[in-house]
């Protein structure tokens, strides 16, 4: 193993197995689940129809459905295919290592995490637009929301750090992109 790769699996086996506890066995599994978020998706799209024209709200949730489109597409097609980097859940290496938290360990490649990349890319996407026009806590909030996701995607065992890593580095930049291709065209509603 590559020093990296050995420095990815101690930070991987120290969050799925030393921070193991049933608040997170029992809340984490959750997390990750698509519709566990759903009232945040229905708030944003409220959100959208409720303060902005027809048209501002349209380009609003346009640009959320792009940069979940790109950010999936990016990791899952463009780079997973081509790193086929194994699960740790699946890496018969240390397979048994591996506390898996979910009835079974998918398929598919690790890196990047997808759950990553679409969630710090909604967030990017979504503050970036918003702007100033948010609470003060509200970035830190989205931006909580897309770690507390990746976090669980290694602790429950389906994911290095360095998978979570990078895709959330993939989604910042997928959601920034997208916001100023938007923005450039006058498409999005103004967050000042």
């Amino acid at each position: 193993m590559a020093w990296w790769q050995t420095l990815d699996f101690e930070i991987f086996s120290w969050i799925n197995g030393g921070l193991g506890n049933p608040v997170f066995d029992a809340v984490l599994p959750l997390v990750r689940e698509k519709w566990f978020w759903a009232p945040l998706y229905l708030f944003l799209i409220a959100f959208a129809i409720q303060n902005y024209s027809a048209s501002k709200a349209l380009a609003f949730l346009l640009g959320l459905a792009l940069v979940i489109a790109l950010s999936d597409f990016t990791s899952s097609t463009l780079i997973k295919k081509n790193v086929q980097r194994l699960r740790p859940c699946n890496d018969p290496q240390v397979a048994h290592l591996v506390h898996l938290r979910l009835p079974a360990c998918g398929s598919g490649y690790s890196f990047t995490s997808s759950h990553a990349a679409n969630h710090f890319a909604v967030a990017t996407f979504v503050v970036a637009v918003l702007g100033t026009s948010l609470a003060s806590w509200a970035p830190v909030a989205l931006y909580g929301w897309a770690f507390l996701i990746a976090f669980s995607q290694v602790y429950v065992g389906v994911h290095y750090p360095g998978d979570v890593f990078f895709g959330s580095l993939l989604g910042i930049g997928i959601g920034r992109w997208t916001f100023f291709w938007f923005n450039r065209r006058g498409y999005l509603p103004s967050g000042k």
